[in-house]
């Protein structure tokens, strides 16, 4: 074989390896991209279901116009996505919602909603 060949060849085993590289990490990205997703929606859905429960009347079994006695249900507090832990006060439910991936910073990504009576907000915690 020429010297050109051999060259040619380690070169082209060199951009195979930095295009393996690059796809690991871009796979990695989306994979955390998608778990904050989740867990965003996730958490939207139970504030959702707080709001339902402080708005019907306690013979519905709702809390009739608190959010006192409410929680998250068994089945929901642990999800694919991550695992949540509830806050909650008479007029506010706090939720945080912790995913399954790790950021860049090696930490379990995390969210924080904030569930009033008219309104849901959700924060990156980290």
């Amino acid at each position: 074989m020429g010297q050109q060949q051999l060259l040619l060849i380690v070169l082209g085993v060199i951009v195979v390896g930095i295009a393996v590289v690059v796809g690991i990490n871009l796979f990695n990205a989306n994979s955390v991209s998608s778990n904050r997703d989740g867990v965003v929606s996730d958490l939207n859905n139970l504030g959702a279901m707080a709001q339902q429960f402080y708005k019907k009347p306690t013979s519905m079994g709702g809390g009739s116009n608190t959010f006192t006695g409410w929680a998250i249900a068994a089945e929901l507090d642990t999800t694919a996505n991550g695992s949540y832990v509830a806050t909650v006060n008479a007029q506010s439910v706090s939720i945080v919602g912790t995913g399954n991936e790790k950021n860049s910073a090696g930490l379990a990504i995390q969210h924080t909603a904030t569930v009033s009576p008219t309104a849901i907000s959700v924060a990156l915690t980290r």
